[in-house]
């Protein structure tokens, strides 16, 4: 690995290190209700937000009506936006001249349910199928929700750890609003100025027919890029404006703005931690997630930046000085294989598909960095609120693991881990595996599925499946390029594994946080297993990398592992 790309990796998690206790004290302070700066210009707004629509902001929710609550608000999210995008060509700013993919009725189902659950797959290009209307109105506005929907689920999460002999984990409206006005509105209004001042575009002109020196046309597409490309980030959603995401340079035109972009994902989920720690009255247990989203990150950058700069080892030979410049295909010249791969771990880990080069092009070992990361359930970092309760149920099931080998009820926070709750924790963890590994196993024998395989076959071809359906069940919404994921095949089937990474997680995540919320915490003494420690530190990353190595390295071997070993033997 370079210097250069060495030194950009050590500044960006320095800077996320740096980030991680005000912020995280800021959102505890937030959603405690104490006292903030932004109080004087956003309590007055909140008062009358609750007045508008009838939020009793005092009433609490147990995890039952906590995750009615969050359902009923995706839904009407999901069926507004699903008939705005039905209806765009008969609303303002819509241009039939340049509007030349079609919205069927499968592929608008699809987005409005990838953008509700914060998915954001983009089975379709941006500027050839959606109005300024449809981008401004729907897919941002969805970022917005989506993304405040999630922090309070997470928020609702911690409260059921940090609470004692209540099934109360607040009020969902509140939790949203809150989000909304003290979290994301104010950060991505500065975020989107900085992007303007970057040369990131904001205007609702029409496309722009220019003449190519070798006299053709060429149409250059704009719009209000920056009122959606910095909420995308910041709520873990990731669609982009354009095709190529922010590939583009409308979208993501400097270095700089891949640096603040890529902060902007990763800022809020790593200081959840440090929220938790404060809410549980136990800084220190946040530190120990923390510090193993930190490592586990930091494992991804070094892996996939020795790969992509290593090259692919069928080309390495036969260029001299062995590739100096790495594996380039796929990636921009502005950000290098430093650049992109920073951007490919980070998106990986979270719930956000704002990738910045083609991850089809990448090395097998480069590519297989992001979908491992994906393929652990967004405990590194994560999205926006379900970072938090993914590493946490990773590391119920190693606390679950020690007990049986010493023979005693596990315990996390002096609460115990009895068969209610581990039978949640189960739940959780085959649903993923259950949405990836079927729906993957039903394209590669299926007529409709295969056809979607215009570009690659063989083992690429099934990493390219593999990819899709890992990244719709994480909510992530990046994909392998090469798949044409256009069809009704895949319209339906990585929308419902959408839902089953949106909804099917999330709940039992509620149900477990409520069982726990129940409970009384049990002072700490000298027989039980800390779990602020570096020893607990190491059972979460072995939990993780054993449960996931036991449910997906069969598919792993199938695709990227023997890609890689038909390269090398050539």
């Amino acid at each position: 690995m370079s210097f250069p790309n060495l030194a950009q990796y050590v500044l960006f998690l320095l800077i996320i290190l740096v980030l991680v206790k005000p912020v995280g004290g800021y959102l505890a302070r937030v959603f405690a209700r104490e006292k903030t700066v932004l109080d004087p210009v956003l309590l007055p707004t909140e008062r009358l937000v609750y007045r508008l629509i009838g939020i009793h902001e005092e009433r609490q929710m147990n995890g039952k009506q906590y995750a009615v609550a969050f359902v009923l608000f995706s839904l009407v999210g999901t069926l507004l936006l699903y008939a705005l995008l039905r209806l765009q060509q008969f609303l303002p700013w819509y241009d039939p001249q340049h509007m030349t993919t079609p919205l069927t009725p499968d592929l608008a189902m699809n987005t409005a349910i990838s953008f509700s659950t914060t998915t954001t797959w983009q089975a379709y290009g941006g500027e050839t199928t959606m109005s300024y209307l449809s981008q401004i109105v729907g897919l941002a506005g969805q970022n917005f929700l989506a993304g405040a929907a999630g922090l309070a689920i997470g928020m609702a999460f911690i409260r059921g750890f940090a609470r004692q002999r209540t099934t109360e984990l607040g009020n969902f409206w509140v939790d949203v609003v809150r989000a909304m006005l003290w979290v994301l509105l104010p950060l991505s209004l500065v975020g989107s100025v900085i992007l303007i001042w970057q040369g990131v575009p904001m205007n609702f002109a029409p496309y722009t027919v220019v003449k190519t020196l070798e006299g053709g046309s060429q149409v250059i597409a704009q719009g209000p890029v920056a009122a959606l490309e910095f909420i995308k980030n910041l709520g873990t959603n990731g669609g982009g404006f354009f095709n190529v995401n922010g590939a583009h340079p409308y979208e993501n035109p400097t270095p700089f703005t891949n640096l603040l972009e890529m902060l902007a994902i990763v800022a809020i989920p790593a200081a959840l931690t440090n929220t938790f720690g404060r809410m549980v009255g136990s800084p220190r247990q946040g530190w120990v997630l923390f510090w193993v989203m930190f490592f586990l990150f930091a494992s991804g950058l070094v892996l996939g930046g020795w790969a992509e700069q290593s090259g692919n080892p069928a080309v390495a030979p036969l260029v001299t000085a062995n590739q100096p410049m790495g594996n380039m295909e796929g990636k921009e010249v502005r950000f290098g294989v430093g650049g992109s791969v920073l951007t490919a771990v980070t998106t990986s880990n979270s719930a956000t598909g704002s990738y910045n080069s083609m991850h089809d092009s990448y090395t097998p070992l480069g590519g297989m960095v992001p979908l491992i990361n994906m393929l652990l359930g967004e405990m590194i970092f994560g999205g926006l609120g379900t970072g938090i309760y993914s590493i946490i149920m990773i590391a119920l099931v190693g606390l679950f693991l020690t007990g049986l080998m010493i023979g005693r009820t596990p315990e996390y926070l002096g609460k115990k881990i009895e068969p209610s709750e581990m039978k949640l924790v189960a739940i959780y963890a085959l649903l993923g595996p259950i949405a990836v590994l079927l729906f993957a196993a039903l394209a590669v024998v299926t007529t409709s599925g295969v056809a979607g395989l215009t570009t690659n076959s063989g083992t690429h071809g099934l990493t390219e499946i593999l990819y899709a359906y890992t990244s719709s069940m994480t909510n992530n919404g990046q994909n392998f390029a090469g798949l044409s994921a256009n069809s009704l095949f895949y319209n339906v089937t990585t929308a419902l594994a959408m839902l089953i990474g949106r909804f099917g997680l999330a709940i039992p995540a509620l149900a477990l946080a409520e069982l726990f919320a129940k409970q009384t915490s049990r002072p700490m003494t000298s027989g039980k297993f800390r779990t602020d420690s570096l020893t607990f530190a190491i059972v979460i990353i072995g939990s993780a990398l054993i449960v996931g190595a036991l449910t997906y390295v069969p598919a792993l071997a199938l695709g990227p592992i023997v890609e890689h070993l038909q390269l090398v033997s050539h």
